[in-house]
């Protein structure tokens, strides 16, 4: 999967360092999946959940922040639309970001 764009994550890790492994362990599988559909995703990451929009929250570092997505899965491309933590997350409306 080609991800878009990784400069978020480096961001999102620079304010909290503690992010950082799990997020480039998290790129690192994604960037080798091949993704054709949500249940792909879930057979890949049971722990993360579809949302309508062909949008995926991803729980990382054990849940301690939220990782949302859109997904391309024709052209599996990954556009990483928000990285928070759950307070962050909450504050957001998921469908539209």
């Amino acid at each position: 999967m080609r991800i878009i764009a990784k400069r978020t994550l480096r961001n999102f890790w620079r304010r909290y360092p503690k992010a950082k492994g799990p997020l480039e362990a998290w790129h690192q599988e994604v960037a080798h999946a091949d993704w054709v559909s949500p249940s792909a995703v879930k057979g890949h990451f049971r722990s993360a959940s579809v949302l309508q929009g062909n949008r995926v929250v991803f729980n990382v570092a054990g849940n301690q922040y939220r990782l949302v997505v859109k997904i391309n899965y024709p052209y599996r491309v990954v556009y990483i639309r928000f990285i928070g933590t759950h307070a962050e997350y909450d504050a957001i409306n998921v469908t539209t970001i």
